[in-house]
């Protein structure tokens, strides 16, 4: 079914809209998507504030230039071609698209051909292996839980701390200390205080008997 001029001024300034709001953009050829599965990425593109978008390659072509100002050619990639554009996290959207590259990857459905980001064009290869990366938020979930997990012991040895003192109706942390010292500990320091009276006998004695002498 042909596209009227009408159609293609439409679809190219929906183009240019989107890319004015661009981070990164990706490109996919696309081969024997269903209405299904075009509609099932579209709406994940949207989740991550991006959008997924089948257009001919000459519109895209002209909105990339007078958006971008970059040149592309598009006439030698295989089968339809889709427009992958983020809006904000410029791995997002890429990667929520690359979910469905790696399902349909034995059908040949749909696979990035190539890609634009921070003023570069990116080959299919260089593009492939920026969508495969994990989301800003991705990453900040996983440091954030690295962070967490010192925290997480902490309150672990806390928590135990706190039961013990319970079971030994105990009050202070230095009352477990002194709960759980070994009681063989004590033996030497009473060793020491009943041979301290035995010492000082002599002494005494001795005192008594030169006593006499002195008068």
């Amino acid at each position: 079914m042909a596209v009227t001029r009408a159609k293609k001024s439409e679809i190219l300034a929906v183009l240019e809209a989107h890319l004015k709001d661009a981070t990164s953009v990706a490109f996919t050829s696309n081969n024997a998507l269903t209405v299904e599965d075009i509609d099932a990425i579209r709406k994940d593109a949207r989740a991550q504030n991006g959008v997924f978008m089948l257009a001919k390659k000459t519109l895209i072509r002209i909105a990339f230039k007078n958006v971008l100002g970059a040149d592309l050619n598009l006439d030698t990639l295989p089968g339809q071609v889709a427009i992958v554009i983020s809006k904000g996290d410029k791995i997002a959207t890429l990667a929520a698209v690359n979910k469905y590259v790696a399902e349909f990857k034995k059908e040949g459905k749909i696979k990035f051909v190539g890609g634009y980001i921070d003023g570069r064009i990116m080959d299919a290869v260089e593009t492939s292996k920026l969508a495969g990366l994990p989301s800003r938020e991705v990453l900040l979930a996983k440091l954030l839980g690295s962070m967490m997990s010192p925290l997480s012991g902490l309150a672990r040895f806390f928590d135990g701390a706190k039961n013990e003192l319970a079971a030994k109706s105990a009050t202070k942390v230095g009352d477990l200390i002194v709960a759980t010292a070994p009681k063989a500990a004590a033996a030497p320091v009473a060793a020491v205080v009943e041979a301290a009276p035995a010492a000082e006998t002599p002494a005494v004695e001795a005192s008594a008997e030169e006593a006499p002498k002195a008068e």
